[in-house]
């Protein structure tokens, strides 16, 4: 019996660590379900459309300007109107920074800094900034984006005589620190040109300022400018400057007296090589070109322009990805004046250093007339560039499909309005 007890109770035993067991074996193997990943919200855009009445803006100090914000441009059949519908817009000024769903800007009290949001055809004050040290005027600066949302503007001073720089907190524009560069007039010149061009390259956590010398006579609008123009390597953390160089590839860089807030004249690609439209004068005319800069080097690249088939100034370059770029250039032959019939839009290939005239059911868009402002926006979430035109026969908007190259008809634009400028915001 006692036999049996000892077998009965080993059984038992037995029988309970294959339960055990088993349990184990199922909470082992139970599927825990992956909580739900958090929702992403949408981003949706809109276009703010700028126009002038009577004649073309751009640098235009004594006009006001009309901006439209309208959700798509892809309507054929629609035609955009300003009036009671556009906000005219007299205190601020055409000449902005635009980034993400803010513009920021100088207006034109040239007092302080504004961040500023345009919804629902309004302008409307986010956070303004009065300056503290250095002063800037409207239109006459230029910036670049550095790390942590932090926003550089440089200008020269008023007497442009020497380079200030301030250093903005986007997010509530406060100044983080401001100073000047020791950059000084050359010998045999007296001025500095008044904005120059400033770039930043992430890969190596450089800026490149882009300025040149000039000398002006006395009473006179007319002055004469240093052969080609120079090239600060800055450190942007203690604004020193570590390199001066006289590139020997263009003579002027575009847009050096308003920086980029008109329009866009400098890019980097994926390798973080930076280009910027310059020109030269050939035979009394000014020619476009697009020198580059390689990732790792401080010079232009000896011989080297994507655009060597320009006919005029090379006003604003968009970079799409690629090898691509949009461009807008002139036509010097056909004038060069803001109300010159005189240009056109092409894609540049930076690889090939070939470009192509953009066309509409097999025949070339027409010469547009308004040289300044950028005239396109680039919907990367498309992947497609909607672009105005003010020729002879038409104001309206194309669409470039970057994939495919094809170019669609987009809205109207009212008669009695000069198309001036496109930008892209978040909402």
């Amino acid at each position: 019996m006692k036999k049996l007890s000892i077998f009965y109770s080993l059984l038992t035993a037995l029988l309970l660590s294959i339960s055990f067991t088993s349990c184990s074996d199922d909470d082992e193997n139970t599927i825990i379900p992956e909580p739900e990943p958090e929702p992403v919200p949408e981003v949706t855009y809109h276009y703010d459309l700028t126009v002038t009445a009577g004649n073309h803006g751009g640098m235009s100090k004594d006009k006001s300007h009309i901006t439209l914000g309208v959700a798509s441009l892809s309507d054929a059949n629609a035609t955009l109107s300003f009036e009671g519908t556009g906000a005219e817009i007299t205190d601020y000024t055409m000449e902005c920074i635009y980034d993400n769903k803010y513009i920021y800007q100088v207006p034109v009290s040239n007092d302080r800094f504004s961040k500023l949001l345009f919804k629902d055809n309004k302008m409307q004050v986010v956070q303004e900034q009065k300056f503290v040290k250095n002063t800037y005027k409207a239109r006459n600066y230029t910036h670049t984006w550095l790390k942590d949302n932090t926003l550089l503007i440089m200008a020269t001073d008023g007497e442009h005589k020497k380079v200030i720089w301030t250093k903005l907190n986007a997010e509530d524009m406060t100044i983080i620190a401001e100073g000047e560069l020791t950059i000084t007039v050359a010998e045999d010149y007296n001025v500095l040109t008044t904005s120059g061009i400033v770039a930043y390259r992430k890969s190596d956590n450089k800026l490149f300022y882009f300025y040149y010398n000039k000398k002006e006579t006395s009473g006179s609008n007319k002055s004469t400018n240093e052969p080609f123009f120079r090239i600060a390597v800055i450190n942007p953390e203690t604004m020193a400057v570590e390199q001066e160089i006289i590139n020997k590839e263009a003579a002027q860089t575009t847009a050096s007296a308003y920086g980029e807030l008109l329009q866009q004249t400098v890019f980097f690609d994926e390798n973080d090589n930076l280009y910027i439209s310059c020109f030269n004068s050939v035979s009394k005319k000014n020619i476009g070109c697009l020198p580059r800069i390689k990732n790792g080097e401080f010079d232009f690249e000896a011989g080297y322009n994507a655009f060597p088939e320009a006919k005029g100034k090379l006003l604003t370059v968009q970079y799409l990805g690629n090898g691509k770029v949009l461009a807008y250039s002139g036509d010097a032959e056909a004038g060069t004046s803001i109300g010159s019939v005189a240009y056109y839009y092409s894609i540049i290939n930076v690889n090939t250093k070939s470009s192509t005239r953009l066309a509409y059911n097999g025949a070339e868009i027409g010469l547009s007339s308004g040289s300044f402002s950028q005239r396109s926006a680039f919907n990367s979430k498309e992947n497609k560039v909607y672009f105005g035109v003010n020729t002879e026969t038409e104001q309206c908007i194309y669409i470039y499909n970057v994939a495919t190259g094809a170019v669609t008809k987009g809205s109207n634009i009212a008669a009695g309005y000069y198309f001036d400028q496109i930008r892209i915001l978040e909402d």
